[in-house]
């Protein structure tokens, strides 16, 4: 019987261990606190259905691979990667791979203005002219029984409307005379492009509907205009390097390449993937408000988890909690926000569930979010305390639900809710 109980010892401590172990795994190569998901209240078995998800979308040929990476109470109880960075060149996904987030970029430049915004630089209600004169006198195209004709303005734009995608900025929807579009040469950077679009008349009268487009564009140009410093640098000072977010960039550096995911196309009447875009070190000279940054899970999460604590990440703090709840309240009003379905409203730099009995994602109305159009998704939940980021590369993602499966899966996980408990960020009521 002696002989056997130092094995037995050995087999409990081991057992008893098992969760510092995991978090140990977690936390090699990435900058965050890890848990047990059970710390926390959530089950590991049932939060395991996230990674088999992922996996059976990489094992049918859908997805190349992903990084997905779930936290709660400010500790990382999950970040897996899974399938392939590469698959032609047999390379596997990695913790620390970098994705193209595409409009993902809108939140952290969103952010970006609303620092000013503390600044006293401008009110929300401010006209967006008083810092780019050029766009003056715009006018709205109209239609009428088949019939375009324009009119001024009903109000001018302001910084609610670019923030909130309510401005009716749309190159892609505005319609133009062929002289017209001949004085539109294209422009290699932000201000010149966006200068140049000043005689585009506008979609709709600014605050009448909500419109994906161009508007963050035109909150990078702000950022620039009232800061006196390019995005770029702005970004990188004010909100990259103190958060620690040092693989986030709009040129990714020659030295990271090989950490790039390549990027996928669905082909075929099955949608199964082919290769759309090999890594190679690509240049620039436009660094907007739309898109253009890549990051990766673990700087993304940096990012969110600031936002989570109301503007202030370990011991820096970039926003106030009342402007974090500002940017997280309705700004859309009751326009339909048609990009994410029913059930969501817009607020300064984010989507926002409102109606978790018509919302397609399984989140809890507050939950604030975003996503790229190359598959990248990341939710934060203020009410659960809980994040949620996947990472992958598809430049279609319509024929799948990837995105809302980890929402359900994340979400099921919890074992402890904390729906009826106070909680740190909230968003307002009603508009300011």
């Amino acid at each position: 019987m002696k002989n056997l109980q130092q094995p037995l010892k050995q087999v409990c401590a081991l057992l008893l261990a098992m969760p510092l172990l995991i978090a140990s795994s977690i936390a090699q190569g990435n900058d965050f606190p890890t848990a047990a998901p059970e710390d926390v209240g959530v089950s590991s078995e049932r939060l395991q259905r996230l990674s088999n998800t992922m996996q059976r979308y990489i094992d049918s040929n859908m997805l190349a691979g992903t990084v997905s990476l779930v936290s709660r109470n400010g500790q990382v109880i999950h970040v897996e990667s899974q399938g392939w960075k590469n698959k032609e060149n047999d390379e596997p996904m990695t913790d620390d791979s970098i994705f193209v987030i595409m409009s993902m970029t809108k939140p952290i430049v969103s952010t970006a203005l609303m620092m000013l915004y503390e600044e006293g630089n401008f009110l929300l209600t401010d006209p967006i002219t008083d810092w780019i004169p050029e766009l003056e006198g715009k006018q709205v195209v109209i239609e009428e029984d088949g019939i375009n004709y324009r009119m001024s303005a009903h109000r001018p734009i302001t910084f609610r409307h670019v923030l909130s995608h309510t401005a009716g900025v749309d190159p892609s929807r505005e319609v133009l005379t062929e002289e017209e579009l001949a004085l539109l040469p294209r422009k290699a950077t932000l201000e010149e492009t966006i200068i140049n679009r000043a005689p585009l008349p506008l979609s709709f009268h600014p605050g009448d509907d909500w419109q994906y487009g161009s508007s963050t564009d035109y909150v990078a140009l702000l950022v620039e205009r009232i800061s006196g410093q390019s995005l770029v640098d702005y970004l990188q000072e004010k909100i990259l390097d103190p958060l620690k977010m040092h693989d986030t960039s709009y040129i990714v550096p020659k030295n990271k390449i090989d950490r790039v995911a390549a990027v996928y196309s669905p082909s075929g009447p099955n949608q199964t993937i082919k290769l759309f875009r090999e890594t190679e070190y690509r240049q620039t000279t436009y660094f907007g408000g739309v898109a253009g940054l890549s990051s990766t899970v673990s700087d993304y999460w940096r990012f969110s988890q600031m936002l989570l604590n109301g503007g202030e990440l370990d011991g820096v703090r970039l926003l106030s909690p009342k402007t974090v709840n500002l940017m997280i309240s309705n700004h859309s009003g009751e326009n339909d926000v048609y990009i994410r379905g029913p059930g969501y409203t817009f607020g300064l730099g984010f989507g926002l569930v409102n109606d978790a009995g018509t919302a397609r994602d399984p989140l809890t109305p507050g939950t604030f979010s975003w996503g790229g159009a190359w598959g990248t998704i990341f939710w934060v939940d203020p009410v659960e305390n809980m994040i949620g980021i996947m990472m992958t590369q598809i430049t279609s993602y319509r024929h799948l639900t990837v995105r809302q499966d980890v929402g359900v899966t994340a979400m099921q996980a919890i074992i402890d809710s904390y729906s009826n408990k106070p909680y740190s960020v909230a968003p307002y009521a009603k508009l300011d």
